[in-house]
């Protein structure tokens, strides 16, 4: 999932390259005043063309389609075969209209400040400077969303770790079992055979290829393979989905409404998939005719929520119980479906170079700053930077449930972003123009959901963090736990 989850979500090595995207924690220069957006008739930033419209579309769905949608069968299986679309169908309708109230209101306060455009963390720094007796606090306002952008995107690199340690861990250790007939066990969870190791060695091993690929010193030269992961990707979705709607055993009999307690689990994984909010300032900003975007806004996301409900139903109806944290980990111990797996892998350790991108960029150039001589800003640069990725796979090291990393960082992060902070900012920006009651009750009821999904959120993924590490209830575990 690109990352959105920033100011770029996850496969798109274009998006960082907004200047007012690169160091929100340490903004540079204001841009000179000139003529409003609308006096501009959109004129682009630095360059005489922008992005179309199928550019953008293409660019919007592949920040919003990674590991997350690999995860929402089991989303759904929290929340029950009926609870859980119609919960994911209302969660998508709420996100499109809080990523398009982040878009109206960076539109009306970059007029107001005499602005070509404006980053999510100045938005909101711009929106709270509206109101004076929040004036002081707009600095921290600004801090608040870059931090939760940098612990959003720091947050699927660990993910990251985690998603790959469990499928090489599967493919590797169940290769000598492996055939080429898909059929034999029509149950499915891969089964392993031999020696099995601890899917923490695996992040281990991960490690050093990690640091190796964020060494790389510009993004356009990702863009090569950028493609070549998204269209291995797509065919992987394709293969997966085609094996869960072609083995769905009949009669059906799982709950309809899942357990209470299973609900907030449910919300976080459902959050993690859905946070693409960051991504759509810079693409809107791109755009040859900006003011088209929010047919490129409904569209994408429209497709994005349909392929979302579709694979968490269609997976929770082939798998049942046995689904794990990812589908992929559900699939046929075959070789067509174990290359599935490898390809997959293989898309998502090229975007995590594009994830961990605007953490770096945020986080580095103030300390090399400090540093005089170019070789040692070089060699400090590259330190930071394997440290970085270091600290990423320590987390994933503490947590290697997949279902519950994706769950806590959404829970934690991505509900703010997506949910909290757009109602709160529309409520800034338009207070002067006399909202109506309606409209403040809305934003209230969307703000106080993402509060109460982020506290349930975070406290049922410890929580069940804490049951899965303690050896006396060992026999609870869930599948997902199982195949680590």
């Amino acid at each position: 999932m690109y990352s959105t989850e920033t100011e770029h979500k996850r496969e798109g090595p274009s998006l960082p390259s907004s200047p007012t995207e690169a160091n929100p924690l340490h903004p540079s220069p204001p841009v000179p005043p000139g003529p409003p957006r609308s006096q501009r008739q959109y004129e682009r930033i630095g360059e005489s063309t922008g992005t179309t419209f199928i550019q953008t579309l293409i660019h919007l769905l592949k920040g919003n389609i990674g590991t997350g949608l690999l995860g929402l069968p089991l989303a759904v299986k929290n929340a029950g075969l009926v609870l859980g679309p119609v919960s994911l169908l209302c969660m998508g309708i709420v996100a499109i209209h809080c990523m398009r109230l982040l878009v109206k209101c960076s539109n009306r306060l970059s007029e107001r400040v005499n602005r070509p455009f404006l980053s999510y963390g100045e938005a909101v720094f711009t929106g709270m400077e509206n109101v004076s007796w929040l004036r002081r606090l707009a600095p921290w306002g600004r801090w608040m969303v870059n931090l939760f952008l940098i612990i959003t995107q720091l947050g699927f690199c660990c993910v990251y770790f985690v998603f790959l340690s469990d499928n090489i861990k599967q493919v590797v250790e169940a290769a000598n079992a492996t055939t080429w007939d898909c059929q034999v066990d029509h149950a499915n969870q891969t089964a392993l055979a031999g020696t099995s190791f601890d899917s923490r060695i695996y992040m281990l091993f991960f490690l050093p290829a990690f640091i190796l690929l964020v060494f790389t010193p510009n993004l356009k030269y990702m863009a090569p393979l950028s493609l070549l992961a998204n269209l291995v990707m797509c065919c992987s979705l394709v293969l997966i989905y085609y094996y869960s709607l072609t083995n769905i055993e009949l009669p059906i009999n799982l709950p309809l409404v899942g357990k209470a307690k299973d609900y907030p689990l449910f919300f976080g994984m459902a959050i993690f998939a859905f946070e693409g909010i960051g991504v759509v300032l810079p693409l809107e900003n791109k755009m040859q005719k900006p003011e088209g975007f929010g047919r490129v806004l409904y569209t994408g996301m429209g497709v994005v929520t349909f392929l979302y409900i579709s694979l968490g139903t269609v997976g929770y109806l082939c798998f049942g119980d046995t689904i794990a944290g990812s589908i992929t980990l559900n699939l046929p111990n075959c070789w067509m479906y174990q290359i599935v797996k490898l390809l997959y892998s293989f898309g998502i350790f090229i975007t995590f170079a594009l994830q961990f991108y605007v953490p770096a960029e945020i986080l580095i150039p103030p300390v090399v700053d400090r540093v005089s001589g170019h070789r040692r800003r070089i060699a400090v640069g590259l330190l930071m930077r394997a440290l970085l990725v270091i600290f990423t796979c320590c987390l994933a090291v503490l947590i290697p449930e997949l279902d519950l990393v994706i769950s806590l960082v959404g829970s934690v992060s991505s509900s703010f972003l997506a949910l909290i902070f757009p109602p709160l900012l529309e409520m800034l920006t338009f207070h002067t123009d006399g909202l109506s009651p309606l409209v403040i009750t809305k934003n209230v009821i969307i703000s106080g959901v993402g509060l109460i999904g982020f506290a349930t959120g975070t406290y049922s993924a410890i929580m069940e963090l804490i049951i899965r590490n303690n050896p006396p209830h060992s026999h609870n575990l869930s599948p997902s736990y199982m195949l680590q």
